[in-house]
């Protein structure tokens, strides 16, 4: 068997297919259209909300939430250190300021307690909080039973990144559904895909439909081009939510192909000491992507020694997301920090997990990790 086994790759089939074709056939070619419209519906029926906007990244939705909840320039927002770099990218974008604060160690989510401290921190130094905003991490939503009412009492908007956890849920409630406005995202290795793209979620019909202007270049109802404010061009393709509306349909099986990986997994490294799945018990989790974390002075080997073996035979994985306060761009963010975040990325390494990889290649990848396992039992 020969090429490489991605991490999270695209899972497209003869559905998608059908409905990327009748979306062409139908003259849909713009972001605007039939697809379109009935994408944003079943997405936020999915989520459970009132209303939903598509735009053509998770990074362009997040811009807009904030900007929906009303970050300003002047403010400080909370943003998870453990995360992509598109959270603290979309808070510099309006000219605030992301202040981190660490996760909990056994989750990698946002550490609650720290981020009722820092909120307190910051007014303490008279800064205003523009928004908190949690990240679901790998699939798992954050703690949003405590992190709620933290928000609650300090009058901070909670904009839900739920950019990895589209299928997921919290005490039976969906990811995204948590705050003022959800944030999804499409990209080409999430749990779906719709190549690029993003959606808003929220009950908030006033947040969404200024979103939903600010995404067409804040264009005024005139017949001419009229515009009052600065606008963006964000909105998703019709054909791009063709493909969508097609993965939707297809989503409750992709999550249990990903939670069947997960648990081959746990039965693999569950005679390992020192060894544990990220969020192994969380039964509400998409499982988008299984994350191991090694304690090497129990095991006697580190994460990355695992994952060079597995380079080696074209397996790919994936450290765990660098620090953003780690990041040269962040270099000098405030924030409140433990050293959980840190100790992730050292010790902790994404598996492939993709609902598309197909039974030879996982019968490869778990060969593989067993050849390493036996490898270091031996000395």
């Amino acid at each position: 068997m020969t090429g490489t086994v991605h991490l999270s790759p695209p899972d497209i089939g003869p559905l998608e297919e059908s409905y990327l074709i009748a979306a062409l056939r139908s003259g849909w070619a713009a972001p605007a259209g039939p697809d379109l419209e009935a994408f944003e519906q079943a997405i936020a029926r999915r989520v459970g909300t009132d209303g939903a906007v598509a735009v053509n990244s998770g990074t362009a939705a997040l811009h807009l939430a904030l900007l929906g909840v009303g970050v300003g320039p002047d403010d400080v927002v909370i943003v998870p250190t453990l995360t992509f770099v598109a959270t603290a990218n979309a808070v510099r974008y309006i000219g605030a300021r992301p202040v981190f604060v660490d996760c909990d160690p056994r989750t990698g989510n946002v550490d609650v307690d720290l981020v009722d401290k820092l909120v307190r921190r910051l007014r303490s130094r008279g800064e205003r909080v523009g928004a908190i905003v949690p990240v679901d991490m790998f699939g798992s939503c954050a703690d949003y039973r405590a992190l709620t009412p933290v928000c609650v009492e300090a009058g901070v908007p909670l904009v839900e990144d739920a950019a990895e956890a589209l299928g997921a849920s919290h005490d039976g409630r969906p990811a995204g559904s948590f705050g003022r406005v959800g944030v999804l995202s499409f990209n080409g290795n999430k749990i779906m895909t719709t190549s690029g793209g993003g959606m808003l979620v929220s009950d908030d019909a006033t947040l969404l439909a200024r979103a939903r202007h600010l995404a067409t270049q804040a264009r005024e109802p005139a017949r001419h081009y009229e515009h009052h404010e600065t606008g963006y061009n964000y909105r998703l393709s019709n054909l791009l939510a063709a493909l969508g509306r097609a993965q939707l349909l297809r989503l409750d099986g992709m999550i249990a192909r990903r939670r069947h990986l997960r648990d081959s997994y746990a039965k693999l490294f569950a005679p390992v000491p020192g060894v544990r799945l990220l969020n192994a018990e969380d039964a509400e989790s998409n499982c988008w992507l299984t994350v191991i974390t090694v304690e090497p002075d129990r095991c006697g080997w580190r994460a990355d020694d695992l994952a060079v073996h597995l380079a080696e035979r074209d397996i790919e994985t994936r450290p765990v997301w660098k620090p953003m306060h780690l990041q040269p761009v962040h270099r000098g963010a405030d924030g409140l920090l433990t050293g959980a975040a840190e100790r992730l990325f050292t010790d902790g390494v994404a598996l492939p997990s993709g609902s598309a990889l197909t039974e030879p290649q996982t019968a490869r990848v778990f060969t593989a990790i067993d050849e390493f396992l036996g490898l270091r039992a031996r000395g």
